[in-house]
């Protein structure tokens, strides 16, 4: 009954164990003096184990032993018959995501979970967390607490946390693509308890029914385990039965939170139609770009790596390295720069990508506004003369070079901000 971690019921081991395998042995050790018991489905099937057998000590299987610390617990599983998988390499994919998202809070606290010696890297179905294999998501507002009473009177919280996916940068990800990452069909809610995720599904949405633009959100609701009983969490900590007075404090915010979220996701999906100019002006500056001096070689820049690896983890389409020999492709993106400029050059071999500020005056109230209106030729011009800029920018050959145009980009960009800003000469 100890609430004061993720474990509670004592049900856990031995339930998760039986379930795949016939016999599961369990070792614990301090200060290298390990204790051991067992389960054996034949021999409790034949009556020969009417009891959990009493721990005894013993030494660690071989193979372990010199792994094992100062402390620590091994359970090791034979005889497995019900295992999904056959392919040792797919069980080990599968495990590392589940074991990743289902433990992410632990594993962000400094825990470690090895699958094979492969370490498990925490998996963010909000897409928040830049160590996540996959981000790019953005926080929709701030978390909320709710405060709730329990059925003994006293309070608990309860915090949610919404995320959107980013409909631009991801639209044009194949089918595939969207699977492998879990945008297809991933519209829900983590339930977090102490740390743990126990379910993810559509929960607490009232009548909002989950459609496919849900798929571009995620949610996620945490709380302690002193409001077990109001999430009506059973021995298994894998699902969860809200009670009456919780949904009444949680449902009706949340449900108008998915519909705002629907509508907007929604709304992001017409306006990703208009980037079709976007991709036309690259391929235009593709094409004619051969008519031009060939660029120098792109220079060695630990701070443009970085950035390139980082816009790739948002932007799914920069991974695919560019194809050697076929000239330079460009490309756009949008994300926000905290040097405030209004546009970012960053150069590789074989490709040059345009970061667009969305949160520059000239990008909200010029360049967004004409794309969005769909002036074929007008938004077109504007994007051939950004990438333009941008190429511009690229000839610099020099260290001296490089840092005079930067120095005028940002300048330009703090002049274009103060010239649009409303008021006439105030």
């Amino acid at each position: 009954g100890d609430r004061g971690g993720m474990g509670r019921y004592g049900m856990g081991l031995p339930n998760a164990s039986l379930s795949q395998a016939r016999t599961v042995d369990v070792f614990s050790w301090r200060g290298g003096r390990p204790v051991h018991s067992m389960l054996d489905v034949d021999q409790i099937a034949a009556g020969q184990m009417p009891l959990v057998p009493e721990p005894r000590r013993r030494a660690l299987p071989a193979d372990i032993s010199a792994l094992a610390g100062e402390s620590g617990t091994l359970v090791r599983w034979s005889r497995c018959d019900r295992l999904d998988n056959r392919r040792i390499s797919t069980i080990e994919r599968k495990l590392a995501v589940a074991l990743g998202r289902v433990y992410r809070h632990y594993l962000w606290s400094g825990a470690q979970i090895l699958v094979n010696n492969s370490r498990v890297q925490p998996v963010d179905p909000l897409y928040l967390a830049e160590a996540s294999p996959v981000t790019g998501g953005a926080p929709y507002g701030a978390p909320r607490e709710y405060t709730v009473r329990r059925p003994d009177g006293a309070l608990g919280v309860v915090t949610v946390t919404f995320s959107e996916l980013p409909v631009r940068a991801w639209h044009d990800l194949t089918n595939a693509e969207k699977r492998r990452l879990g945008i297809s069909n991933g519209a829900g809610v983590s339930v977090v308890r102490a740390g743990r995720e126990v379910e993810y599904g559509w929960h607490l949405m009232g009548r909002k029914r989950r459609e496919n633009y849900d798929d571009w959100w995620r949610c996620e609701v945490r709380f302690d385990p002193d409001l077990d009983e109001m999430f009506g969490i059973t021995h298994t900590k894998q699902q969860i039965r809200p009670s009456a007075d919780l949904v009444e404090a949680l449902v009706p915010d949340l449900e108008e939170t998915a519909r705002v979220l629907n509508s907007r996701a929604r709304r992001a999906h017409q306006e990703v139609k208009q980037r079709g100019e976007a991709a036309a002006a690259e391929a235009v500056a593709a094409a004619r770009e051969r008519a031009l001096p060939p660029l120098p070689k792109a220079p060695r820049d630990a701070q443009v790596t970085q950035a390139l690896e980082s816009l790739s983890r948002r932007h799914p389409t920069l991974a695919a390295r560019p194809e050697p020999g076929r000239g330079t492709e460009f490309r756009f993106v949008e994300d926000t720069l905290k040097d405030g400029a209004f546009f970012r050059p960053l150069r590789e071999d074989g490709r040059l990508t345009v970061v667009l500020n969305p949160q520059h005056r000239f990008y909200r109230e010029i360049y967004e506004p004409l794309v969005q209106a769909g002036g074929e030729a007008a938004a077109r011009s504007l994007q051939l003369m950004l990438l333009a800029a941008a190429r511009a920018e690229a000839e610099a050959s020099t260290a001296a070079e490089r840092r005079a145009v930067d120095t005028f980009r940002h300048g330009w960009s703090r002049a274009l901000d103060v010239l649009l800003k409303p008021g006439g000469t105030g």
